[in-house]
């Protein structure tokens, strides 16, 4: 799971490194709300009240996309991102299809 907290901590550090080359898309949004007692409460009583919200990431996911920078910013910009998931991450470069179509 990553948390809200964590996405926006990873969009702040990916919006500071590329200042305002870029664009930056987040294509993962917490839509899982986790539900917790308050502290020193007797079990029963119903289900606790939502305390945060997280995205369920499975491998294979791709959770940022940047455009307008090069490869190289690209590159420490997420490095940086990736530091503030809690999951292992990896850095994937597209290639763009209409790019392949005009070399042929």
């Amino acid at each position: 799971w990553v948390t809200s907290r964590q996405i926006e901590a990873a969009r702040v550090a990916l919006t500071r490194h590329i200042k305002r080359g870029g664009k930056v898309w987040i294509r993962i949004f917490p839509d899982k709300p986790i539900t917790k007692k308050p502290a020193e409460t007797r079990m029963g009583k119903g289900k606790g009240s939502p305390e945060m919200w997280v995205a369920v990431v499975k491998p294979g996911r791709v959770m940022f996309e940047l455009e307008g920078v090069s490869p190289e910013i690209a590159q420490k910009a997420m490095a940086l991102a990736a530091a503030k998931m809690p999951i292992k991450t990896k850095f994937v470069v597209r290639e763009e299809a209409h790019a392949d179509a005009a070399a042929e």
